[in-house]
């Protein structure tokens, strides 16, 4: 640019006689303009970082919302009310017992002399068990027979006598009054006699108890006297028993069910014993009868089971366990995990269609474990919550979880 457009201009550059360089101001506007360029990109940096922050929060903001607004939604887990097709198998413990079990005791008394059958021993009816010596009641015998006899010659005595004065009154020698007398002491000699024979034949049938005899077949399960004991007789008094005789084929079980079974429990119905030692076998019985009425103190029934043994590997005395399969119910039976108690009383958590929850007053029967059945209060179309929380209130609004495929 020449001197007289800067004159016009009212520029004056810079010349050396006024003690500036050529270049300063050149210099000057390059620094200016970097200064403002820096500025520049400064600003951009920081409106570029503020935007970004505002985005961020905005998309957290977002991202916060929406998993509040997920983590409010309760997802639950449903199922429909069943009805039983099989009925409940009952388990109750009882204890084997012989069908027929007595203890056998001495109806004499003396010495025991021996015994021929111990503990374990298979007898037959009519087997001998035990001798036992009774000098007591063989004297007693012999002092009954003699009686006897003696009774015997008193009626043969007496006979001849009322024959004679019988006699004696056709021709009128004696009275009336003395042949009345006569025949009734032979009267009295036949009453005599005759208690004379039920003393004899009473102390031969005692006599006949020192042979112990097994009155019905089965095994001996315990011996309690050995050679020389004294025995008492009866069972009562003080006497004890010689042996413990048990029938153990079939076996007996008595069992008590609670009440609320008792209805269920029929004559007939197979049962089925299993014992904890024999792993792996079952036994199959079946009820013989029932007691028909509850016990007012326990409030149970007791049932007895009869139980083949034909093989013997059961033993009188064993607990067991007997599996009593009963009929199936026709009302509706509900997981035992979908119960709410509360203190209004036991509630089911019911969803309806528009995903909101109903809480329902159940009145509940019979308990099965894992289910639980229910006498009113619900139908089968109710679609209950599992597992429902303690927190899970009136007209919650609820998410279906999807059954995994």
């Amino acid at each position: 640019m020449s001197e007289q457009r800067h004159a016009g201009l009212a520029l004056h550059p810079l010349t050396a006689e006024d003690g500036g360089e050529p270049h300063d101001f050149l210099r000057r506007r390059q620094i200016v303009r970097r200064t403002r360029i820096a500025v520049l990109i400064v600003l951009l940096l920081l409106a570029l970082g503020a935007a970004r922050t505002v985005f961020v929060r905005i998309a957290n903001a977002r991202a916060l919302e929406a998993g509040t607004a997920e983590r409010a939604i309760q997802y639950v887990k449903t199922a429909l009310p069943k009805t039983a097709t099989a009925g409940q198998t009952l388990a109750l413990p009882g204890t084997l017992q012989g069908f027929v079990q007595a203890p056998i005791s001495a109806r004499a008394s003396g010495y025991l002399k021996r015994w021929t059958k111990d503990i374990g021993s298979r007898v037959q009816k009519g087997d001998l068990l035990a001798e036992i010596e009774t000098p007591e009641i063989d004297q007693q015998l012999s002092q009954a027979v003699a009686a006897r006899q003696q009774a015997a010659s008193g009626l043969e005595l007496a006979r001849s006598t009322v024959a004679r004065w019988e006699a004696l009154r056709k021709k009128d020698v004696v009275s009336q009054q003395d042949l009345d007398e006569r025949r009734g002491a032979a009267a009295q000699a036949t009453a005599n006699l005759a208690a004379a024979d039920a003393n004899v034949q009473r102390l031969r049938q005692t006599e006949g108890f020192k042979r112990v005899l097994a009155p019905f077949a089965g095994v001996i399960t315990r011996r309690n006297v050995d050679v020389g004991d004294l025995i008492d007789a009866g069972s009562g008094g003080g006497g004890r028993a010689l042996f413990q005789l048990a029938q153990t084929d079939p076996l007996r079980v008595y069992i008590n069910v609670p009440q609320a079974y008792a209805q269920l429990v029929k004559a007939g119905q197979p049962v089925v014993v299993t014992q904890a030692e024999l792993r792996g076998r079952k036994f199959n019985g079946e009820v013989a009868r029932t007691a028909g009425a509850i016990d007012a103190t326990t409030r149970m029934m007791q049932v007895e089971v009869s139980l083949p043994n034909r093989d013997g590997v059961l033993l009188p005395g064993a607990y067991v366990q007997v599996s009593l399969p009963l009929a199936a119910s026709q009302a509706l039976s509900i997981p035992a995990n979908t119960l709410m108690f509360r203190p209004e009383g036991t509630r089911v958590a019911v969803v309806d269609a528009e995903g909101r929850v109903h809480l329902r007053a159940v009145n509940l029967g019979r308990n099965y474990g894992e289910t639980v059945e229910v006498i009113d209060g619900l139908t089968a179309n109710d679609r209950m919550v599992l597992n429902p929380s303690d927190s899970l209130a009136e007209g919650d609004t609820v998410s279906v979880a999807k059954e995994p495929a």
